[in-house]
């Protein structure tokens, strides 16, 4: 088993900021004298190169790569391309690193407090791992188990990714990247506290408890700490291998529907997203039921700006720009003139279109299509022409999980009536009722009054 290349001590972050430096400082040199110094780039080869030192590095600079390659125009559409073929899954930590972590969160006898703990992990991911385990008494266990100095990692990789959006943003007015910024570092450094995580499992299971497709683990606190987390084992297939079985047509739309509802429901009823909709943060059981694993990348959102998404499919629906101005208003943006309203419902008419017809069809290609790509480069144009936009550090995850859930869709070649399955959320939608189903669940989850302030949420 490879060995994770720990980051602990001073030698060790030095190494990092180094490694870091290197990759980030390259690409930032490489664009910056794309545009002052007329050099002849090969994007496509360089965007390659990159990822695969990103994926070299694993941390938590891979997790913001697959993040930056789902915003539009955040980074180069080459450089895009290539960040979202990193995968989650990472050289794991050898044994004896897991027996010292296992050892620091735990105690000395965290051997003794499980019936069996397997050696290998069964998968790994940007900032953590996860082993089966068995209890005393014989049930099935998922420890999820932080790698080291996570924190300090964080901060070598984030210091540098400020650089490279200051020194794209120099040739790139398209987009402003600061608040984009703002919300990757506050999201990855609440991901490192597993107790928060816990909080969030304990949210879900209040949002989702009428919803009998999804399934969610049970939280072990005397296995668990801050930086390991002990849940119940679920079984099921990942999507890719579920695929593999050939399923129905039938099948396909109703894991597609259990999907939708597995996130949209909170996000409608209670203004929560989850913002990782990624292909091994879920499987599926015999029954077509949703198993939701992973409770890290969690986003609270103001009722307002839930509001704002709703006004924002009316005014498309109806083409009013004025309700649209005021939607957009809604989810953060400011000082849009006509243009910009212009260029911005030219990518939300593409993201909404799905919803706006009363049909059974497909999710159509988010992004991955050529239709997508065209439109975005359209966009990234268009946004340059008019002085460029500063989007909502909002948009960073809801852009995420819509992406990505669109991704899925398109995976399962569903095809049912998405229009209704919105409406069956949104129809008696109401903006205080909401912000009063919010603050019960939360604060009933153990969630810290923190997500109520306007600079975390």
């Amino acid at each position: 088993m490879a060995a994770y290349d720990g980051q602990s001590g001073v030698g060790g972050r030095i190494r990092r900021y180094a490694r870091v430096t290197g990759t980030m400082s390259g690409l930032a040199a490489r664009l910056a004298g794309e545009r002052y110094l007329g050099m002849d780039v090969d994007r496509n080869k360089h965007a390659a190169q990159l990822r695969e030192a990103l994926g070299g590095l694993k941390g938590p600079l891979m997790k913001v790569a697959q993040i930056l390659s789902t915003i539009p125009d955040a980074l180069p559409p080459e450089y895009a391309e290539e960040l979202a073929a990193l995968q989650a899954d990472a050289p794991s930590m050898g044994w004896l690193f897991v027996k010292r972590r296992m050892a620091a969160e735990l105690g000395a006898d965290w051997q003794s407090k499980f019936a069996a703990f397997d050696r290998q992990a069964v998968s790994a991911a940007s900032l953590g791992q996860v082993h089966k385990a068995t209890s005393h008494d014989g049930k099935l266990l998922a420890v999820k188990l932080q790698y080291p100095d996570m924190a300090s990692a964080i901060d070598a990789d984030l210091a540098q990714l400020k650089l490279v959006f200051q020194l794209y943003e120099r040739f790139d007015s398209a987009i402003s990247t600061a608040d984009i910024h703002t919300e990757l570092s506050d999201r990855l450094r609440e991901e490192l506290d597993y107790r928060r995580e816990v909080a969030n499992l304990k949210l879900y299971s209040l949002m989702l408890k009428d919803e009998h497709q999804v399934i969610m683990p049970e939280y072990y606190s005397d296995l668990s700490s801050e930086r390991a987390l002990t849940m119940s084992w679920i079984e099921g297939q990942k999507l890719m291998a579920w695929l593999e079985t050939e399923p129905s047509q039938e099948s396909r739309n109703q894991v597609a529907i259990n999907m939708f509802r597995a996130w949209y429901v909170p996000f409608y009823f209670y203004g929560v997203i989850h913002g990782d909709p990624h292909l091994g943060n879920y499987s599926i059981d015999p029954d077509l039921n949703i198993n939701l694993m992973d409770f890290g990348s969690i986003r609270i959102f103001r009722p307002e700006f839930v509001a704002g998404v709703i006004e924002l499919y009316s005014a498309l629906s109806q083409q009013d720009d004025d309700l649209a101005r005021q939607a957009y208003a809604k989810w953060g943006f400011h000082g849009l003139d006509d243009e910009a309203i212009t260029v911005l419902n030219m990518w939300a008419g593409f993201i909404y279109a799905p919803l706006l017809s009363d049909e059974v069809r497909p999710i159509q290609q988010m992004r991955g299509g050529s239709e997508g790509r065209e439109l975005a480069g359209r966009v990234h144009q268009e946004l340059k022409r008019i002085g460029g936009i500063k989007p909502p550090r909002e948009f960073v995850l809801m852009d995420r999980a819509a992406v990505g859930l669109g991704s899925v869709f398109m995976h399962l070649k569903a095809e049912v009536n998405w229009h209704r399955l919105f409406h069956n959320l949104i129809d008696d939608f109401d903006t205080e009722q909401l912000s009063q189903r919010q603050s019960k669940a939360c604060r009933a989850a153990g969630l810290p009054d923190d997500v109520f302030a306007h600079e975390h949420i």
